[in-house]
């Protein structure tokens, strides 16, 4: 699968894979996921890190495809990840993204036009989510929820405590015209029914994708991300229906807003029909 940048603001799942091992970067694209992350932040040790950007280069040079979590940019890694991939991934995903200048000088280290999605994993990130989802270059925002529940010292997997975070970066997505975001990831990955919990909730509250660990995650991220059968055939009734008015169906009124969402799930299943 050629993963193009102009098909990441749809995409329902997002796989690591640790940059160090080259192995697993084809078993990756295979595993279903809309979208492979080539990790060279946290999935590598310190002394992996110069191996990992050289496999992640040469994969990407022979045609591979995907995302590259490039490695924070006060770390010694940040330029050399850039230099080494920045012209050559789909898009850069940078971690403790705080400020729109940080997605200014990616672009400029990468000397092209790279998309960009910043991980939203701080306080001050948060703080700034606004003029960070309406940065130019900036795809779509994604939710670090393991690094950012660190600073108030909270559960990373606590509904409450980043319920505020969540919805936060839906609301700037939205105003900024962006793509749903991206949910943070669920660490326990010998249990799929904790990701169908966590992606369930993160639709609910408005995110479209979800950030896996595991392969075993992709197909469920997958299911819960895609409009259901009854969503369809709710939403195709109501664009039957319109007629550019007010009407009411089963009891409840039909307008302009509701039409527009009912298209936009007619949008996403074709979609996703298409990617299968």
């Amino acid at each position: 699968m050629k993963l193009e940048a102009d098909s990441l603001g749809h995409a329902r799942s997002l796989l690591f894979v640790p940059g160090d091992r080259a192995d697993l970067f084809d078993r990756a694209v295979r595993s279903g996921a809309d979208a492979v992350v080539i990790d060279l932040e946290d999935a590598v040790a310190q002394d992996r890190k110069t191996a990992a950007r050289e496999a992640a280069r040469a994969w990407l040079d022979r045609g591979g495809s995907a995302i590259v979590r490039v490695n924070p940019q006060e770390t010694e890694g940040f330029s050399a990840d850039i230099s080494a991939v920045g012209r050559l991934a789909t898009a850069i995903m940078l971690p403790k993204c705080e400020d729109p200048s940080d997605v200014e000088r990616v672009r400029a280290e990468a000397r092209h036009p790279a998309p960009v999605i910043p991980l939203v994993e701080t306080a001050a990130g948060l703080a700034n989510v606004e003029t960070l989802c309406r940065a130019e270059g900036v795809v779509r925002a994604a939710l670090g929820n393991v690094d950012l529940a660190t600073e108030p010292g909270v559960a990373p997997d606590d509904d409450e405590a980043l319920l505020h975070a969540h919805s936060r970066l839906v609301i700037a997505s939205a105003a900024a015209g962006r793509p749903g975001p991206v949910d943070g990831v669920t660490t326990d990955i010998h249990d799929p029914s904790k990701a169908r919990t966590d992606s369930r909730r993160a639709r609910r509250l408005g995110l479209t994708a979800k950030l896996c660990v595991h392969p075993l995650q992709v197909p469920v991220v997958n299911d819960v991300m895609t409009p259901t059968p009854t969503e369809i055939a709710w939403a195709r009734e109501v664009v039957d229906r319109d007629s550019g008015g007010v009407l009411v169906m089963d009891g409840q009124m039909i307008d302009t807003p509701v039409v527009t969402r009912a298209s936009r799930i007619l949008d996403q299943r074709r979609r996703f029909t298409e990617q299968e």
